[in-house]
C-alpha cells in the first residue's frame, strides 16, 4: 500500500470521523436535532448545516467557481438523512481531489472573499486542512450536547483515525 499523503489522510480522517458522528447523532430522539440550545447555529441540525455548506464554500473557492451563499447559517437546511447523504457526497469529493493533487497544486494560492465580507488568500493545502478543523471544532460543540444529554460522544481524534488505520482495521481506499 502506498503512504498516502498528509492531504490525503486528512480528507479520509473527515470523511471517518462524520460518518461516526452522524451515526451517533441519528440515534439522539429525532426532537433534540432541532430543539433551541444556547449553542452556535441554535440546534445540532443548523450547526451540521452550517459545517456541510461551508465544505461547499471552501470546494468552490478550491474550484474557482461561485457557491452562491450570502450566508453562514443557511436558511434552507436539508432534512437529517439528506444532509448526512450530502455530507457523505461532499467528503468523497474531497478525497477523490486529494488523491489527484500534486504538491505543486496544492501550494497553489487562491484567493477568495469571506461571506461576512473581507478578501482572504490561502494555498489549496490550507484550505482543506480548514475544513477538516472546521468540521472538528463543531463536532466539539455538538459533543456538548452530548453530555448535556447524559450521553457519551463517540471519539473522533485524529490520533484513533491514525491507530487504528496503521493496525489495518480501516478501510482507507
Amino acid at each position: 500500500m502506498n503512504e498516502l499523503s498528509d492531504l490525503q489522510t486528512l480528507a479520509r480522517y473527515k470523511s471517518w470521523a462524520d460518518d461516526i458522528f452522524y451515526k451517533a447523532v441519528s440515534a439522539l430522539p429525532p426532537k433534540e436535532l432541532t430543539a433551541d440550545r444556547p449553542m452556535l447555529f441554535n440546534n445540532i441540525l443548523q450547526l451540521l448545516s452550517h459545517v456541510y455548506s461551508m465544505d461547499l464554500v471552501w470546494r468552490s473557492h478550491i474550484q474557482g467557481s461561485p457557491h452562491h451563499l450570502q450566508s453562514r447559517n443557511p436558511e434552507n437546511t436539508l432534512t437529517f438523512s439528506n444532509l448526512w447523504q450530502a455530507q457523505k457526497e461532499c467528503n468523497r469529493w474531497y478525497e477523490n481531489y486529494t488523491d489527484q493533487l500534486s504538491a505543486t497544486q496544492a501550494q497553489k494560492r487562491v484567493a477568495f472573499t469571506f461571506i461576512g465580507g473581507g478578501d482572504g488568500e490561502m494555498k489549496i493545502s490550507q484550505m482543506i486542512q480548514h475544513v477538516v478543523n472546521h468540521g472538528s471544532y463543531h463536532r466539539g460543540h455538538i459533543e456538548g450536547v452530548f453530555y448535556q444529554l447524559l450521553l457519551e460522544p463517540p471519539t473522533t481524534d485524529l490520533s484513533v483515525f491514525l491507530t487504528r488505520a496503521r493496525k489495518g482495521s480501516l478501510l482507507l481506499f
